[in-house]
């Protein structure tokens, strides 16, 4: 007879928002969204803590990188699972992003449209390369603080391809700091989900949450602004 294998001790998971369709919670880095080679730990360990008197746990909706910290919305029952990754499929759901970068963009605002491409080597492992044999992506972004070497910038993905932020600021020519693939490494990165807006009911008010940016940022106003709201999605 095996025993049960003990639940690990649950963490202290910020709920941003809360209804009976969806939680969104403000993920740390560090923590993956789901387990994998590298990664055998993750919130999957930790979903049950998150039940908040439902009986199943809820599930995420989408991911977001081991090392990225923020929003990151949850569905609490099938339903809402399968209308939530429709929403996210279809790019209706809102994202804003928010990256200390190395280096400036010459501009305060722009936008990226450059496809993304997966490859892979024994040696280096896979990554994401702008190439046009890859998926249509785009990103807008506007300049939020400047110090000369680096710049505070609001990414607002328009697609959802995998690392695009990430390869869409290297490909501006301003790699996040930390990044350790598309950047430079050295210490954390510095890439936070800032903002969702999720238009959940048809006809209601869209579930707009933010995430507080983590401590010990660099490039922080002192007064610390709200996201603007990202751009309409594609027709």
């Amino acid at each position: 007879m095996s025993l049960p294998v003990p639940r690990p001790a649950p963490l202290r998971l910020p709920i941003l928002f809360i209804d009976a369709h969806l939680l969104v919670i403000d993920k740390p880095a560090g923590l993956a969204v789901h387990p994998g080679p590298s990664t055998p730990r993750s919130l999957d360990d930790h979903l049950w803590s998150l039940r908040e008197g439902f009986v199943r746990n809820p599930q995420p909706v989408h991911r977001l990188d081991r090392d990225t910290s923020g929003c990151l919305v949850l569905a609490r029952h099938p339903k809402a699972l399968k209308k939530l990754t429709q929403m996210f499929s279809a790019g209706l759901v809102g994202k804003t992003y928010w990256a200390v970068v190395d280096g400036a963009p010459d501009e305060d605002e722009g936008r990226i449209d450059a496809p993304l491409f997966k490859v892979s080597s024994a040696e280096a492992g896979w990554r994401m390369i702008v190439d046009p044999r890859g998926k249509a992506s785009a990103t807008r972004w506007r300049v939020v603080a400047r110090d000369g070497a680096r710049s505070l910038v609001e990414f607002y993905p328009e697609t959802g391809r995998t690392h695009q932020v990430r390869v869409h600021a290297a490909a501006l020519g301003c790699p996040i700091l930390g990044d350790p693939v598309y950047g430079a490494g050295q210490g954390p990165m510095r890439l936070h989900a800032r903002a969702v807006t999720v238009p959940y009911t048809a006809g209601a008010e869209a579930v707009q949450v933010v995430a507080p940016p983590p401590e010990g940022w660099p490039l922080l106003p002192d007064a610390i602004p709200r996201p603007q709201s990202p751009p309409p999605p594609a027709a």
